[in-house]
């Protein structure tokens, strides 16, 4: 399955076409907002969505229920597994509600295609103002209702007993959550954030898919790194990349000729497990982006290594370098127009330990290379720096800045980018890590720390935090 705009349609399409046959008046979609949320049964008041040994049910919840109960009764309502057009509902054990056989469970999400559709439920009217009914992803006849307390996946009937056992007000969460981190809700990794038009505006891979394989990128914007809002999808490589289906991996924009540039791998779902990166184009860091030239930027199998994880710095005398590569780290100069360069150019700069994930920065004169090392499966993935005197180098190699903090159940910390708030010698890193807690090297969720400077203009070890 294809999954991002094209699939998301079809199942609306089908939804639709669903909803004018069994019912009366053809349902509309529902707003229904990301983060933790409760949901509540229209017709039976303080009953709530839960799960309870492995099982959804519906059961009353009080502020004076146990904790427990309140925790299993709160839901982080994230991007669709198999469509960002829908949604799915995760625990705070970092499970997913999904239907098998009929009936609601919550289950470690395997990241496979079956899985991901089980696991997404589409948002349309409810029987009462403000409330929503669920509508299976992948039966879309079938909604989300309550049956003598139990959960189940009906098929939808026209009568009022069945539209108020399906319907639910999005509540307050009963066990809101505290920590910072992740930033955004749901599954994402290989962030990249910017500072343009006085928001940050960060990019990531959509995780949450067995071999990672995504096939969209989306734009996220936030004016605290904080508080963040959701751009939807800016770059879907089903429709908008001739020559990538799959393997949407690790975008990264940088701002030149007035314009926003997008540097992404791709890989075709057909087979070819090749990598490739490509670049897009937009006038907004909101996107949308279109494929700029219509063909790789670098083709697989042009230079030694895998060619993912792209990354642009722009040094103040307005020249852009791209470095990219997994085994192997290059670097070359673009050209004016973000879209070439001269192949002779290309340099080598592979330190040691490097694994991908190359990313530059200037402070004070001084420039720094950042990569992550290990495999982005290991709980022992973690970052690494260089400083030099030039954009190529040389680099001298100064130590691990980001790693795993096992005391607070946080893993695999990598693949990440470095924002300076304007102004200031404030600067952020903004990372990914294993979800928490149950998260693994394709269930991943993206985190922002300060980032500190000695005197002497290495990097304070960074504490990732929860």
């Amino acid at each position: 399955m294809t999954i991002g705009r094209r699939a998301a349609g079809t199942a609306a399409l089908v939804l639709a076409s669903s909803v004018l046959v069994t019912t009366a008046a053809p349902a509309s979609a529902a707003t229904l907002p990301t983060g933790a949320r409760s949901l509540e049964a229209v017709n039976y008041s303080g009953h709530y969505v839960r799960h309870t040994g492995g099982l959804g049910r519906l059961d009353p919840v009080t502020s004076t229920s146990p904790a427990q109960t309140r925790l299993d009764a709160t839901f982080t309502v994230v991007n669709g597994l198999a469509s960002p057009s829908c949604h799915s509902f995760q625990t705070r054990d970092g499970l997913f509600l999904r239907h098998h056989d009929w009936r609601l469970r919550v289950d470690a999400n395997t990241g496979d295609a079956t899985f991901r559709a089980d696991a997404t439920f589409c948002a349309v009217d409810g029987s009462v103002a403000g409330s929503v009914s669920l509508t299976s992803y992948n039966y879309p006849n079938r909604r989300i209702r309550h049956r003598d307390f139990g959960l189940w996946l009906d098929t939808q009937q026209d009568t009022a007993a069945f539209r108020a056992d399906s319907s639910f007000r999005i509540a307050a969460p009963w066990a809101p959550r505290t920590n910072r981190n992740p930033v955004i809700p749901g599954l994402f990794a290989d962030p990249h954030v910017i500072s343009a038009g006085g928001r940050y505006h960060l990019y990531a891979t959509t995780d949450g898919y067995a071999g990672w394989g995504g096939t969209y990128h989306k734009a996220f914007s936030s004016a605290d790194l904080v508080n963040w809002t959701d751009h939807g999808v800016v770059l879907d490589h089903g429709p908008d990349v001739s020559w990538a289906d799959d393997s949407a991996w690790a975008p990264a924009v940088a701002a030149a000729n007035g314009r926003y540039y997008m540097y992404f791998s791709g890989g075709a779902a057909s087979g070819n497990t090749a990598k490739q990166l490509g670049v897009a184009v937009s006038d907004s860091p909101t996107g949308p982006f279109r494929d700029a030239l219509g063909r790789p930027l670098i083709a697989a199998g042009r230079y030694s290594g895998q060619a993912i994880d792209p990354m642009v710095f722009t040094d103040d005398d307005g020249r852009s370098y791209l470095y990219w590569g997994q085994g192997a780290a290059r670097v070359v100069p673009l050209n004016g127009d973000m879209t070439s360069f001269d192949p002779a150019q290309v340099r080598v700069i592979t330190p040691a330990g490097y694994n991908e994930a190359p990313f530059v920065f200037k402070r004070n004169g001084t420039y720094y290379l950042m990569w992550s090392e290990n495999d982005t499966r290991s709980e022992d993935y973690r970052v690494a720096y260089a400083t030099g005197t030039s954009p190529l180098g040389p680099w001298t190699k100064r130590g691990v800045v980001l790693q795993k903090r096992l005391e607070a159940g946080i893993k695999g910390t990598g693949h990440h980018s470095v924002v300076r708030a304007p102004g200031t010698d404030t600067w952020h890193i903004v990372y990914h890590r294993f979800a928490v807690p149950a998260g693994n090297g394709t269930n991943r969720e993206v985190a922002v720390d300060r980032m500190e400077f000695a005197a002497d203009g290495t990097i304070r070890p960074v504490t990732p935090t929860l």
